[in-house]
Parts: structure tokens; C-alpha cells; sequence
């Protein structure tokens, strides 16, 4: 189908402007977006700050394509870079939406302890829009334990401040101290579940040699933050 101006790219989607309200994001690989589709309409459903779904625009879409509301205002990396945000205000923000997301039952589990998982809440994937901040990129989403969530997001942002070339490491080094302190009244990141992040992001293929050569390193910083 016809796509419109190049908006952004990820590691596995790229994203074109519809119009003013709708953008379409496309995996370039062809995965299938009906799980994510469902993930992001359940949670729309209970409230939870996602991008709205759009309409299909033509018969020409196929299953990695994805209708979704264009969203205005910087992702909150961004505005930690510039010092828009500060440091504590972004664990904050990311320490909430962790616990509201984890209130929400699980769509498909019998069990009654999971919740819905987002697995790669990280700064670049909050848009600080004017109406709040509202989490995109459900691709990794699934269902688990709470626990395995706090401990995901913690790694990430661990490995980013283990890349010497990213410009603003020592501040995101604090932001996961805040993180983890803010995390430890939900339960913390305890170690069972830092094991279980860290082999999941082993896994993950679209890890670069760079970021496999820190996961240990990574795990261990969190390991320390939280004591």
C-alpha cells in the first residue's frame, strides 16, 4: 500500500504519517502485528495511556501493519537530554506507569497473579504527549509476573549506561538508582527475576554484539542498586 512521509524507524518497524491523526507502523520483516493489535486494544480498554487505533486505510494492509494515533510532544529520552525532564521526574514517571500497568489482569492467563507485561518500558518508548505520557511499541509485551517487568526495564536502562558513546550515561546511571528505589515499595527487582530479564534480553536477536558484551556488567549494576 501507498505510505506516506518516513516519520521514524526502530530496530524492527518503521513508521509513516498518515494525516495529521493517524500514523501506520510497519514491521519490515513482516511480523505479525494481531497479538500487539490485541495487546493495546484490552489495554486502551482499562484506560491505560496507549496510542489509539486507527481504521484500516486500504485493502492493500497486511497483518505487520498497524493503524495508530499520531502522537505530538518528545519521548521522554528526549526530554532527559535536553533537561526538560529531570532525572528523578523520569523514574518517577517510568516507576508509575510500571505500577499502573501491573494492576491490569491478565488478558489470557489463568493464573491470578500475572498482569500484562510490556518488557521494554524504557524512555524511548514514552512519548510525553500534552495530555500525559502515553507508552508505545508493544511488540515485546506478554503476560508474567510483575517482577520480570521492573527487572527488564531496569536492565535496559543499564546497558545504555554502560555505552560510552551515549552522551548522557552518568545521568541515566542515577536515573536507575531513582528507578530502583521508587521500585522496591512494588517489590523490587528481586534476583530470580533479574536472572530470568537477563536471559531474555540474551536471547533477544536484535541485541547488537555491543549490547551482549554488557548484559553481564548490566545485571550486575542493577543487582547492586537494589541491594
Amino acid at each position: 500500500m501507498h505510505t506516506g512521509q518516513p516519520l521514524g524507524s526502530g530496530r524492527t518497524a518503521d513508521v509513516y504519517a498518515i494525516d495529521e491523526s493517524w500514523v501506520l507502523r510497519r514491521y519490515r520483516d513482516g511480523t505479525d502485528a494481531t497479538p500487539e493489535l490485541a495487546v493495546m486494544a484490552y489495554l486502551a480498554a482499562t484506560g491505560f495511556p496507549v496510542p489509539r487505533i486507527g481504521p484500516p486505510v486500504g485493502p492493500a494492509m497486511s497483518a505487520s501493519d498497524l493503524v495508530l494515533q499520531r502522537l505530538t510532544g518528545p519521548t521522554m529520552a528526549e526530554a532527559l537530554l535536553t533537561g526538560t525532564l529531570s532525572g528523578p521526574e523520569g523514574a518517577e514517571t517510568l516507576a508509575r506507569l510500571l505500577r499502573e500497568l501491573h494492576t491490569i489482569p491478565p488478558r489470557l492467563s489463568h493464573d491470578p497473579d500475572d498482569r500484562i507485561l510490556h518488557l521494554d518500558l524504557h524512555p524511548e518508548n514514552v512519548m510525553l504527549t500534552p495530555h500525559g505520557p502515553v507508552v508505545i511499541d508493544w511488540s515485546n509485551a506478554s503476560e508474567g509476573p510483575p517482577e520480570l517487568d521492573r527487572a527488564m526495564s531496569c536492565l535496559i536502562l543499564a546497558q545504555v549506561s554502560l555505552d560510552p558513546s551515549f552522551p548522557a550515561w552518568p545521568a541515566l546511571r542515577a536515573l536507575l538508582g531513582d528507578l530502583v528505589g521508587l521500585l522496591v515499595e512494588d517489590g523490587g527487582v528481586p534476583p530470580e527475576a533479574l536472572a530470568r530479564a537477563k536471559r531474555l534480553r540474551a536471547a533477544d536477536p536484535c541485541l547488537t554484539g555491543a549490547e551482549l558484551d554488557v548484559l553481564d556488567t548490566a545485571a550486575e549494576l542493577v543487582a547492586s542498586a537494589a541491594g
